[in-house]
């Protein structure tokens, strides 16, 4: 399967390097280039591409604004958004995770790990790791209060999906969370699939991130309305 790639960049040898690297991969596609949001928006809607590398700062519309306004207007399937940026701990990715972006990759990524990044989240995968998560969630997040139960956001969620929610937001992998809860892997895909779904959230970087909004998790690793 050819994977249909939009490349968003306002630096014109990073878009290019890019672009160009992508076009001799035998898999991939480049279905466009934009030099800002707008025009990224413009593309998104023309080209439907199947991933989008989106530059977080750009004159005129930023990557995180362009990030929401291509997924609102997106129909199914969407597009997976992957956000490019200079610095792990930008201030932006965070926005950028909320927005609905899947994932983050560095601008000094290698070229395989960069094909095999765009590979991997083109088949409904994140790009980084649970800490990493964490990471910038503790460092950005508003500070919940850790008292009391599970705020009304997450009652629509059973007991059993709120314990997989917990322990995604906790940076535990699918596996691990099986091992926890002494379920199957694909017990907790079920489980979390069914998540997003109540919550109306796309990606699992989205869950982690409701998860310590609402309190249900917070920095450090306490949580509350459970054992």
């Amino acid at each position: 399967m050819t994977i249909r790639v939009l490349v968003v960049d306002d630096q014109v040898l990073i878009r290019a390097g890019v672009a160009a690297l992508l076009r001799a991969a035998p898999d991939m596609e480049v279905v466009g280039e934009a030099s800002d949001g707008d025009e990224a928006v413009q593309l998104a809607a023309e080209q439907r591409p199947d991933v989008i590398l989106m530059d977080i700062r750009m004159p005129g519309t930023s990557g995180i604004t362009a990030t929401e306004r291509i997924l609102e207007a997106s129909d199914e399937p969407r597009p997976r958004i992957l956000v490019l940026t200079t610095f792990d701990l930008d201030e932006y990715v965070y926005a950028a995770l909320r927005a609905g972006a899947c994932g983050f990759l560095l601008k000094d990524t290698g070229p395989q790990r960069l094909l095999a990044a765009i590979a991997a989240v083109a088949e409904g995968d994140t790009l980084f790791s649970p800490s990493v998560t964490r990471r910038l969630i503790e460092a950005y997040a508003p500070q919940p209060d850790p008292a009391g139960p599970p705020p009304e956001t997450l009652d629509v969620l059973t007991g059993r999906e709120l314990d997989v929610l917990r322990l995604v937001a906790g940076g535990l992998s699918n596996p691990e969370i099986a091992e926890a809860l002494v379920i199957s892997e694909s017990t907790v895909k079920t489980h979390l699939n069914r998540t997003m779904a109540k919550l109306d959230i796309g990606s699992r970087a989205q869950a982690v991130v409701l998860a310590y909004e609402t309190g249900l998790v917070t920095p450090g690793g306490g949580h509350t309305g459970g054992p």
